[in-house]
């Protein structure tokens, strides 16, 4: 029987203010980010999620949204929610209700966001 406990992840988000991202750090290697566009006064456009293919589908998504969710918080800042992955997470949880900017709050439904995102791709 071993005396070693559960095994520690380290998990670290930065703001990559010049690539204008966040990014989500396990155990020193990148492992998503999600694009911003940072407006004033203090609103952030979340456009778009990224997560390493050898990491999807383990709920690394979530984790990233919600870090940065909290990061914002600190900050004293708001968001509008453009990216589908990000609309879909806060259409699950009340949790963050109060950082939708109340005149940009963005999309309200995944729906409506993925819909917009293939209007501007197509």
């Amino acid at each position: 029987m071993s005396d070693e406990g559960p095994i520690r992840v380290t998990e670290q988000l930065t703001d990559d203010i010049d690539q204008g991202r966040f990014e989500l750090y396990r155990d020193g290697d990148l492992i998503g980010w999600l694009y911003y566009t940072h407006l004033h006064p203090n609103r952030y456009a979340l456009q778009h999620t990224e997560v390493e293919p050898s990491h999807q589908h383990q709920g690394v998504g979530d984790v990233l949204i919600q870090r940065v969710l909290d990061e914002i918080r600190s900050r004293e800042g708001t968001i509008t929610a453009i990216c589908p992955f990000v609309v879909g997470y806060l259409s699950r949880t009340t949790a963050y209700a109060d950082l939708v900017d109340t005149r940009h709050p963005g999309y309200s439904d995944r729906a409506a966001a993925e819909a917009a995102l293939t209007e501007t791709r197509g």
